[in-house]
């Protein structure tokens, strides 16, 4: 036992697993024969059976559409009817050259069905003939010639593909048969594994149970945050190490907890820091992504008109609206921020961009009315005094987004990104209304505004 402590976690896993790996090599050896069986079935179900039944489908589809163009020609003497009709024959031969090139095609009647269709063809090539010199015979003779070779066609192709289908039952009988042997023989190997493999672990398992039970007190006394607490592990083996690294994470715990979270106090959202670490970090490691800065428009005129509480419920519905679009049409990798005031960042997937920038370009339009006056609503905009003391129109407050993809550039860096966003964003706020401009980095810009209703609309 004592010689048993003085393994490695590794040592200790590896011989407790050594029945279990030893019948499972034995299991492999005897299941890879079975295997490639299955294997071989499978592949000559897919490639020939399968095909073929495809095949018959398709030639059948493709002899009725090349029948009802001949018959059209016929009545309208139509030009186009009879190229169809040709067309649909060469179609109809390419899908027989395919059934040329199954590996299992000796017991088809390929050349049999070859020369009914040439006959098929020939019956219509003489009335085409018969219709271009006003000589046709009779209707109801015509009707019941061709439709007697386009029945014996049809018998043929439905013969092949019964016998296609009937083999690929058989063969598919024969895979369900192997598959239950190769399950019996791996059922009964395992349970012999497992029985053996519970012995060994049963005597390894009680060599690491006091370090575990020793670091799962230790993980609640920290989660209740308690970060001086430290694990006291004597062991030797990886569980010690994994103590060592424990007691080193709860002290960079306890120095978090001692600085203020980068977050935002009045959206509990990233601030500043955080986003330009997730950027860069996310760059850095080549994955294709979409920065977008968004920032109200005239909200400083918002807040001098209803004040600083009123202007804090918009940077508070601006930040659910904005969560609430990437939740929807993001994924669970994508990053919400909150750089400071009425400055926000989100990073999502180049996919999911346009979406969310539609919806929160149209929901903050729907929303921000709420936080008006009726008078100032009706009228569209809210009037101010300049320190001169001239009277001015400010709009209604929109949003403005400026979006950085990175999808057909090799490199880019976080400061490089940003820098576009800002210089973007800039030129968004100079456009009346919500807007989002997106710069592709190689592309031309997009601007994208609203219409009546505020759908957004592309404009190149």
């Amino acid at each position: 036992m004592k010689r048993l402590l003085r393994l490695t976690l590794e040592e200790k896993m590896i011989l407790g697993y050594m029945p279990v790996i030893l019948v499972t090599i034995f299991i492999a050896a005897m299941s890879l024969q079975g295997l490639q069986e299955l294997d071989k079935i499978n592949k000559n179900i897919l490639k020939n059976d399968a095909v073929l039944v495809q095949l018959s489908d398709k030639m059948v589809d493709n002899l009725l559409a090349q029948e009802a163009y001949g018959r059209r020609f016929l009545i309208l003497q139509s030009p186009e009817m009879q190229e169809m009709f040709w067309q649909r024959g060469k179609d109809f031969k390419t899908l027989i050259d395919g059934v040329y090139d199954l590996p299992e095609q000796r017991s088809i009647p390929i050349a049999q069905l070859a020369s009914l269709h040439d006959e098929f063809e020939e019956i219509y090539k003489q009335e085409f003939t018969a219709a271009s010199n006003n000589s046709q015979s009779s209707a109801a003779e015509r009707d019941h010639f061709m439709e007697g070779k386009l029945d014996e066609i049809i018998s043929l192709i439905q013969a092949i593909e019964e016998t296609a289908t009937e083999s690929q039952q058989q063969k598919m009988l024969k895979f369900g048969n192997v598959s239950i042997n190769i399950f019996r023989t791996t059922l009964m190997l395992s349970g012999l594994a497992i029985l053996l493999g519970l012995g060994a672990i049963a005597v390894i398992s009680r060599s690491v149970s006091k370090s575990i039970k020793q670091l799962k007190q230790a993980t609640e006394i920290v989660s209740q945050g308690k970060f001086t607490h430290l694990a006291e592990i004597e062991s030797q083996d990886e569980f010690g190490e994994l103590a060592k690294a424990f007691n080193f994470m709860t002290g960079k715990l306890g120095r978090l907890e001692e600085l203020q979270i980068d977050s935002n106090p009045l959206t509990r959202l990233p601030g500043g820091v955080a986003i330009e670490n997730i950027l860069k970090r996310r760059l850095e490691s080549g994955l294709y992504l979409a920065f977008c800065m968004l920032d109200l428009d005239n909200f400083k005129s918002f807040n001098d008109r209803y004040g600083y509480a009123k202007g804090n419920e918009v940077i508070r519905a601006t930040a659910d609206l904005i969560k609430d679009a990437v939740t929807k049409y993001g994924t669970d990798d994508d990053f919400v921020g909150h750089i400071g005031g009425d400055d926000f960042a989100i990073i999502v997937k180049p996919a999911n961009y346009q979406k969310i920038c539609e919806t929160i370009v149209r929901e903050f339009d729907l929303k921000v009315l709420s936080f008006y006056k009726p008078e100032d609503k009706i009228r569209g905009y809210i009037e101010g005094v300049t320190r001169q003391g001239l009277k001015v129109r400010f709009p209604l407050m929109s949003i403005s987004i400026a979006v950085v993809t990175n999808e057909h550039v090799r490199r880019m860096n976080h400061i490089e990104v940003a820098e576009i966003a800002a210089e973007l964003k800039e030129h968004a706020k100079s456009l009346s209304g919500s807007v989002y401009l997106v710069n592709r980095r190689g592309e031309k810009p997009e601007h994208v505004t609203r219409e009546t209703f505020f759908i957004p609309k592309v404009i190149k």
